[in-house]
């Protein structure tokens, strides 16, 4: 089976999705470029076509177009606009060195998908927390690109709640979302790092926002209807039809099946519908493998569902 994954690495305990290659901690950036297998550059070539005239074949070029390739393959990654404006592999990863020679930071993955049409890293901000008892989060700084127009170069704080490993994204400038700079304008690091603030005020947000969930409690009634509306599917009642195979999960997960799901604060509580929820996406929902899991989980439809869930369960606190 193809994979997403073209190349990783990682440091410390293996990754969720059991992917990369392990370095010892504290490498420098060069060693994390080659290991990660981001040691090659997005070039840039025009855009040609054949026409077929009574003369023969001609070779016209498309002026408002250019293909993407890699360096060190010629792969070709995409056809955009000449307006894109690329962010480079080893952009992503000197994104960090300030940060980690003087800020604490800490570069714990990073790697390459779909060939390298997308490129990401993340590393441990330092600051972390607990709940309730041993339940320990973590805030993490994800900073990802793409080259096929499929996303803007994102930087957002991620959490990694440590008893399970689920990923769920923080909340930036006291809403929901992330520093987005989109491929028509020219990626700044120091203001993207300007704009997140990286004093990490919107941690302290973020955590007393989940512990309010942790001493909420909740009903069966109440459970039934939030999985409903962030699933999107039709509360049943004891004649309905059978509930859906996510449905049975994250139920089950908030139920007492999940990780972390009987400690205190999580047992019974909005934060336990929460942790059902990214559980699901992270470990159990149907993927083609753990390269596709994790790019949902991260990028895709299964990081808008983390968040649906974070934003429902919060509205129980108000």
């Amino acid at each position: 089976m193809s994979h997403l994954v073209e190349s990783m690495a990682y440091v410390n305990e293996e990754p969720w999705h059991g992917l990369g290659n392990k370095l010892s901690p504290k490498q420098p950036i060069e060693t994390w470029i080659k290991e990660a297998g981001m040691a090659f550059t997005i070039k840039e070539s025009p855009v040609l076509f054949n026409i077929a005239a009574y003369s023969g074949m001609h070779i016209k070029t498309h002026s408002d177009s250019k293909v993407l390739y890699r360096s060190d393959n010629n792969l070709a990654l995409s056809v955009v606009s000449n307006r894109y404006k690329v962010v480079q592999p080893r952009e992503v990863l000197h994104f960090y060195k300030d940060l980690v020679d003087a800020g604490g930071f800490e570069l714990e993955t990073a790697g390459v998908l779909k060939g390298g049409k997308k490129i990401w890293a993340l590393a441990k901000t330092g600051q972390e927390t607990v709940i309730k008892g041993a339940d320990r989060v973590k805030a993490y700084l994800l900073l990802a690109t793409s080259c096929d127009s499929t996303m803007a170069t994102t930087a957002q704080f991620t959490s990694v709640r440590v008893v399970c490993n689920n990923t769920l994204q923080l909340a930036v400038n006291d809403k929901a979302g992330a520093i987005k700079v989109p491929h028509s304008t020219t990626f700044d690091p120091q203001a993207v790092k300007d704009a997140l603030g990286l004093g990490l005020s919107n941690w302290d947000s973020f955590i007393k926002d989940i512990k309010l969930l942790s001493q909420r409690p909740v009903s069966a009634l109440e459970a039934a209807k939030f999985f409903s509306d962030v699933l999107d599917e039709q509360v049943l009642d004891m004649d309905g039809a059978p509930l859906s195979r996510a449905m049975q999960q994250v139920h089950a997960l908030y139920s007492g099946a999940g990780m972390g799901s009987l400690l205190t604060g999580t047992r019974g509580t909005a934060w336990g519908l929460v942790n059902s929820v990214t559980e699901y996406v992270d470990h159990h929902r149907k993927a083609r493998n753990q390269d596709y899991r994790l790019d949902s989980a991260f990028f895709g439809n299964g990081a808008s569902l983390k968040q649906k869930a974070f934003e429902k369960a919060l509205s129980l606190t108000v």
